[in-house]
């Protein structure tokens, strides 16, 4: 049995949405956990008289992604789940993505297996998984380099997103939850990601389970359309920025290779500066 578990804070139109690509899923094998953490939208009432059979979570307005996400898998791993799967309320699913996620996790079943990524508005893939050489300060998109033919099945990656993210429960058996007191709100995905590679599973992306996003919503993409000084600020320090220098010192120090960690850190430092001008 698969248990999804998805944070909320308001934009119940995206909730309502997710939930109902979850309705239409061709094998219904799954329990779904939201997070609401203090919306004030009606998003509560609405899950109450429109969708019962999903389990509420509430927090107090201040867990953020990560704390709410471990509040949701520690619910979780208490009711005798067999694997986790982190979501974002802003997607939709294709209607066999369960279908698909359960086939892969059949012959991988120790492994952690992200979904591939389309746009919801052209439906065009834009994400499947990552390749990151801690050495050059590069990462490599697995999709830009697959052939048409190729993007299906399962590929071998080395950090993955939070979105559709599949994990078993052997992996919170031995490397915990995600780390929210280093990062409460971005980089817990992949840092979760790196840490359970370290403790000996596989990663894969699932190309043949698809989510919808609508990347023009992300908080990132409106404070680069909206540049100012103040935006570039959040962009560097704020808790969601995007750039956030904290984080990205944090999950350096964590995950990098220790020959490579001043080159790497000066190179990102650069990065997350002059990229949020230049783009």
């Amino acid at each position: 049995m698969i248990h999804i578990v998805i944070p909320v804070f308001n934009r119940k139109h995206f909730t309502k949405a997710c939930l109902e690509s979850l309705q239409r899923q061709t094998d219904q094998s799954f329990k779904v956990i939201i997070v609401d953490d203090g919306s004030t939208d009606g998003t509560a009432d609405m899950l109450k008289e429109e969708f019962p059979e999903v389990e509420v979570l509430f927090g107090d307005g201040n867990l953020f992604w990560t704390a709410s996400v471990n509040m949701g898998i520690k619910h979780a791993l208490a009711s005798g789940t067999d694997y986790v799967m982190t979501m974002n309320n802003d997607v939709d699913v294709a209607p066999d993505f369960i279908e698909n996620t359960y086939k892969w996790a059949r012959q991988k079943p120790n492994a952690v297996i992200g979904a591939l990524e389309m746009d919801a508005d052209t439906r065009e893939p834009i994400f499947g998984g990552e390749i990151i050489d801690f050495k050059l300060n590069k990462v490599r998109h697995l999709l830009q380099e697959l052939p048409k033919e190729k993007q299906v099945g399962i590929h071998r990656v080395s950090q993955l997103p939070g979105r559709g993210l599949l994990i078993p429960r052997a992996v919170f058996e031995k490397v915990g939850l995600f780390d929210q007191e280093r990062f409460p709100h971005y980089v817990a995905d992949y840092d979760f990601t790196h840490t359970a590679a370290r403790g000996g599973f596989e990663l894969y992306c699932n190309y043949d389970a698809k989510l919808y996003t609508y990347p023009e919503e992300s908080g990132e993409r409106k404070n680069r359309i909206s540049k100012s000084l103040n935006n570039f600020y959040k962009h560097l320090f704020d808790i969601k920025g995007g750039g956030n220098l904290r984080d990205f010192t944090r999950f350096t120090l964590k995950n990098c290779p220790k020959p490579y960690v001043p080159y790497y850190l000066v190179n990102g430092y650069a990065r997350r500066i002059f990229g949020y001008i230049v783009k």
